[in-house]
C-alpha cells in the first residue's frame, strides 16, 4: 500500500503556480557581418603606396615616346614607373621641370581627370547663380520705358503711322549727347574705354558655356570663384594696396569700374562671357571664343587665393599671376588659382621664342588700381572671331615664365 501524501493544499497551490506552460526563449545569435567584397587588383594598386627602386645609373635612359636619349636636361622621370619622357613629348606638354613629384599620364590614367558633362541643376549650384524675378522684371520695365519714350517722340514728330524697324538707344544717351553739344569745342585726346562682354542670347548656349568651365574646374578639384580670396596663414587683404607698387599702378577710371561691376553682376545672374573651355591633347585645357568679341572687351578678372610670392617660390602651380610688385620684395603678391578660380585660369600663353607666337596673341592681362586695391583684368586686344582660341603673353611684366615648349 503506497504511503499517503503529506503535501498540504497550500503547498499544492504553490507548486501549481510554478508550472511551466511554454519553453523559455533561446537567446538569438548575434547578426553575422555582411560578406566582405573582394577588391580587384587594379583597385588595390590605385590606392596602394608606390615605391620606386632607383637605378644605380641613369645614363642609358631614353624617352618612351621618341625613343631617344637626347636633351637629357629635358628628360622627366616618372616617380611611379621610373621611365623617362621628354617635356615636349608628354601630352599635355610639360612647360617646366616640376618641383615636387611627377607621374606620367600612363600611370595616372587620364592626366587631366576629365569628367562628363554636368546637369543643369548642378551647373546652377556650382556657380551659385543668383538670378531673381526682380532682375527679369527690371529688364522688361526698362525695355518698355525705352520703347514708350521713342514712340512718344515719333508721334510728336508727326510719324505716328510709321512702323519702327530699328532700335533706338535709351533716353540717357540722348541727354548725354545734348550736354556734350553745349560744351566748348576744345580738342581732347579720345580715350578708349573698356567694353562689357556681350553674353549669348540663347540660354541653352550659355548653359553649355558654363558647363565646360564647371567640368574643367571639377576635373582639377577646384571651386569656382570670381573674387580674390584671403585665407588665414596667407596674405591679408590689407597687404593688397596699389600704393605699394614699385613705380605706381595704372588707375582704372570711374567709367571702366562701372563696366567691370556690370560684368561681375552679369556673371552672378548666369550671363557669362561667350567662352568655351576645350581640352586639347597637346595644350591641355584651352579657351575658345563662342561668339564675336570686340576689341577692348573685358573677358574676365583673374581670381584665386592671394599669397606672398616668397611663400610660393617652391610651388608647382603653373597658373600663378603677379598681383603686386612691391618696392619691398617681401610684400609682393601673387594670385594662386590652384583651389579656387574662374575661366581666366585656363587661357593659354604664347611662345615668346617663335616669330609666330606674337601673332597668336589676342588678349592681355592688365593690373589696375581699382579703388586702391590691385586687380588683374583680362582684356581683348583686337577683334576675336568665333572659334578662335585665346592667348596672352605670360611674360608681359616679368620674363620669368618658360614658354619655349609652348605650341
Amino acid at each position: 500500500m503506497p504511503p499517503a501524501s503529506t503535501t498540504t493544499p497550500a503547498v499544492r497551490r504553490q507548486i501549481g503556480s510554478r508550472r511551466r506552460t511554454s519553453a523559455p526563449r533561446r537567446p538569438s545569435p548575434p547578426p553575422s557581418p555582411p560578406p566582405k567584397r573582394t577588391k580587384l587588383l587594379t583597385e588595390v594598386m590605385e590606392k596602394a603606396a608606390y615605391a620606386v627602386v632607383e637605378r644605380e645609373d641613369y645614363g642609358d635612359i631614353s624617352c618612351e615616346q621618341c625613343r631617344t636619349g637626347e636633351r637629357a636636361e629635358e628628360l622627366l622621370l616618372c616617380d611611379k614607373c621610373d621611365k623617362g619622357y621628354h617635356m615636349k613629348c608628354v601630352r599635355p606638354i610639360v612647360v617646366r621641370v616640376p618641383i615636387g613629384s611627377w607621374i606620367c599620364t600612363k600611370c595616372s590614367g587620364d592626366g587631366q581627370g576629365r569628367v562628363r558633362s554636368l546637369s543643369q541643376k548642378k551647373i546652377i549650384d556650382f556657380f551659385r547663380i543668383q538670378r531673381s524675378e526682380k532682375d527679369d522684371i527690371k529688364e522688361k520695365c526698362r525695355s518698355l520705358q525705352v520703347a514708350k519714350t521713342v514712340e512718344m517722340r515719333v508721334v510728336s514728330m508727326g510719324f505716328a503711322n510709321v512702323k519702327l524697324m530699328f532700335s533706338f538707344p535709351p533716353l540717357e544717351l540722348f541727354q548725354d549727347s545734348r550736354k556734350r553739344r553745349r560744351r566748348s569745342l576744345v580738342y581732347q585726346k579720345k580715350r578708349r574705354r573698356l567694353l562689357p562682354f556681350i553674353p549669348s542670347e540663347d540660354p541653352a548656349q550659355r548653359l553649355k558655356q558654363m558647363g565646360t568651365l564647371a567640368s574643367a574646374l571639377t576635373a582639377l578639384q577646384m571651386e569656382f570663384s570670381d573674387d580674390l580670396t584671403y585665407l588665414p596663414g596667407m596674405a591679408p587683404q590689407l597687404a593688397n594696396q596699389a600704393k605699394f607698387e614699385q613705380g605706381g599702378m595704372q588707375v582704372l577710371s570711374k567709367e571702366d569700374i562701372e563696366t567691370l561691376e556690370q560684368c561681375r553682376a552679369m556673371c552672378k545672374r548666369g550671363e557669362c562671357p561667350p567662352l568655351l573651355v576645350v581640352f586639347d591633347s597637346c595644350e591641355g585645357y584651352t579657351v575658345e571664343a563662342d561668339d564675336q568679341i570686340k576689341d577692348l572687351t573685358i573677358l574676365a578678372e583673374y581670381s584665386g587665393d592671394v599669397d606672398y610670392i616668397k611663400n610660393r617660390e617652391h610651388d608647382d602651380c603653373d597658373s600663378m599671376m603677379t598681383l603686386l610688385l612691391a618696392r619691398d620684395p617681401s610684400k609682393s603678391l601673387v594670385i594662386c588659382p590652384d583651389k579656387r578660380g574662374n575661366i581666366a585660369r585656363f587661357i593659354n600663353g604664347i611662345n615668346n621664342h617663335t616669330p609666330d607666337g606674337k601673332k597668336k596673341q589676342n588678349c592681355k592681362c592688365v593690373r589696375y588700381d581699382v579703388n586702391g586695391e590691385c586687380r588683374v583684368i583680362l582684356v581683348a586686344t583686337r577683334d576675336i572671331a568665333k572659334g578662335e582660341r585665346l592667348y596672352y603673353d605670360y611674360n608681359g611684366y616679368e620674363h620669368e615664365y618658360p614658354t619655349q615648349h609652348f605650341v
